[in-house]
């Protein structure tokens, strides 16, 4: 799968696509239909599949304080979306002059100049354009009048009846509903990221982590957890912290994750960490000694959830 920057690098092989368009924020169950629908239209038209994501994602451009937490960073998203057989994923910048475009002139310049689609497939609450003026309904009769169709997915519901989507898992995250988080993306709730260095407090503590830098993103995830860790294929058992570690007056969300029974070097390593059980809440202790032995009852908690 191509990760296409921004539509001025589309060439020829690209167009004539059948095309989605969202944020697939988790590609949970909702979006897997979506896809699912696209390669079964594209193997009929013998067109290669695309999709249209944005970064940052339109609310985190709105409302940078309070856009919802991100179900995974965009190379996450990536990743899953490539295990979903999509040929390209396009990713606009979404910036000012992006944000002034009306639904004609977004139609005009990205669906029928850009990428001439053959096809495009939007879910059931799709809006696009300045003020979100675009609407399923214009989109039909702007394809009919320039030589493409349009449909749109009816909602995925899960066993109880909702409607699965990013907010839906967002809300179970948030109760620590880990299970339930898990059936409605389809996968294991995951993040991958590099290990960097940090304060080295961990290891003051007696407990070492390995730092994953999450870029100035906010994450749906918070909190203390169970997780495993892979790298290069092996996997470890551990805890993990992601936030801002109000105890020593952190202020840039970080994910600190301490292995057991590890004495490895992983600094500059490229890792994933899988989400297994939440622990509890993240929280500022009275000190570090009331840290200390806080970390020591999630340890022991997260030892007792893998045995």
């Amino acid at each position: 799968m191509e990760l296409i920057r921004g539509i001025h690098n589309i060439r020829p092989e690209h167009r004539r696509c059948v095309l989605t368009i969202g944020n697939f924020d988790g590609v949970h169950l909702g979006h897997r239909a979506i896809l699912s629908r696209v390669k079964e239209l594209a193997a009929e038209y013998g067109s290669p599949t695309g999709i249209i994501i944005f970064e940052p994602q339109p609310r985190e451009f709105f409302s940078p304080d309070t856009a919802p937490g991100r179900l995974g960073r965009l190379r996450d998203k990536v990743k899953l979306l490539e295990g979903q057989g999509i040929d390209y994923v396009l990713c606009m910048p979404f910036n000012l002059k992006f944000q002034q475009l009306d639904a004609q002139a977004f139609c005009e310049k990205v669906l029928q100049s850009g990428l001439d689609v053959a096809h495009l497939v939007v879910g059931d609450d799709f809006r696009f354009g300045c003020d979100r003026q675009g609407d399923f309904d214009y989109l039909t009769s702007f394809g009919i009048r320039n030589g493409f169709k349009v449909e749109r997915t009816p909602s995925v519901k899960n066993p109880l009846g909702d409607r699965v989507s990013s907010t839906l898992v967002r809300g179970l995250l948030e109760k620590g509903d880990l299970v339930s988080a898990k059936e409605n993306m389809g996968h294991p709730i995951t993040l991958d990221g590099r290990v960097i260095h940090g304060q080295k407090l961990g290891r003051k503590l007696g407990f070492p982590t390995a730092n994953i830098h999450l870029k100035g993103i906010k994450s749906a995830l918070s909190g203390v957890y169970a997780v495993t860790l892979e790298e290069k294929g092996v996997i470890y058992k551990g805890v993990a912290n992601i936030g801002v570690r109000p105890t020593v007056k952190g202020k840039t969300p970080i994910l600190e994750v301490h292995l057991f029974d590890f004495n490895g070097d992983l600094y500059d390593s490229y890792v994933q960490v899988t989400f297994c059980h939440f622990i509890r809440a993240e929280k500022k202790m009275a000190g570090l000694d009331a840290l200390e032995k806080q970390i020591q009852h999630d340890k022991e908690e997260a030892i007792r959830f893998f045995d």
